[in-house]
């Protein structure tokens, strides 16, 4: 008789798993070619019963990462199941994956699910610029310099440090200080669009950059 899959039957039928994991208890921690988890399905699947059942029947380590770093937090898409996990079933929502980033930070940036991103907030106590803001300081820092050199650090006139820049975009202009002006500013709705309208800034200018580039090729 050919062995069901486990994954499957996670996503579509956790009695049916339930009732295979009694007779196969070892199959409760297996894990896929990329580190996927029976926990992780049950998590994204939202099946808080097999949930508890595989953390404290089977034993199954509910801090589990896949090949990603990713422990089952970071593939929940409700409320319920991310409670169930830090209140009760102990998961660490500090865990940050690969790329140092912790599962609020990657369900806030998907925006699919944001009151799961404002509970894990409050579980953290940080926010999403707090966490991203030490590996930004690191890809930005110099280099350490080579021995007997110095640098000596002044300040440089407006239009030197323009030099080269074309004038800011007065619609962009004005569009920040619109939101600026706006009551709601420091809150995480006015930060978030203050994000949104930097970030289309710099899509613009790389644009424009490619392009003169380009340009610069074709002559």
């Amino acid at each position: 008789m050919t062995q069901p899959n486990p994954y499957i039957l996670a996503a579509d039928n956790p009695s049916a798993l339930l009732t295979f994991l009694h007779a196969n208890r070892s199959q409760a921690s297996c894990q896929d070619e990329h580190g996927y988890s029976l926990l992780h399905a049950a998590a994204s699947y939202g099946h808080i019963d097999l949930l508890r059942a595989l953390v404290q029947e089977f034993h199954v380590d509910v801090n589990l990462t896949d090949e990603d770093g990713e422990t089952c937090l970071f593939v929940t898409e409700s409320l319920e199941i991310a409670k169930c996990l830090v209140e009760e079933l102990g998961i660490d929502a500090k865990i940050k994956n690969n790329e140092g980033l912790m599962a609020q930070d990657t369900i806030e940036n998907d925006g699919s699910f944001p009151a799961i991103a404002v509970y894990l907030r409050g579980v953290t106590g940080t926010s999403t610029s707090e966490t991203l803001e030490q590996p930004i300081r690191e890809l930005n820092g110099p280099p350490p310099l080579p021995p007997n050199i110095s640098v000596n650090i002044g300040t440089m006139s407006e239009e030197e440090a323009n030099a080269g820049i074309g004038e800011i975009d007065p619609e962009f202009k004005r569009r920040i200080d619109e939101l600026a002006a706006r009551e709601d500013f420091h809150t995480e709705a006015g930060q978030s669009q203050l994000r949104a309208l930097v970030a289309d800034a710099i899509r613009g200018v790389g644009a424009e950059t490619q392009d003169r580039d380009v340009r610069r090729r074709v002559e």
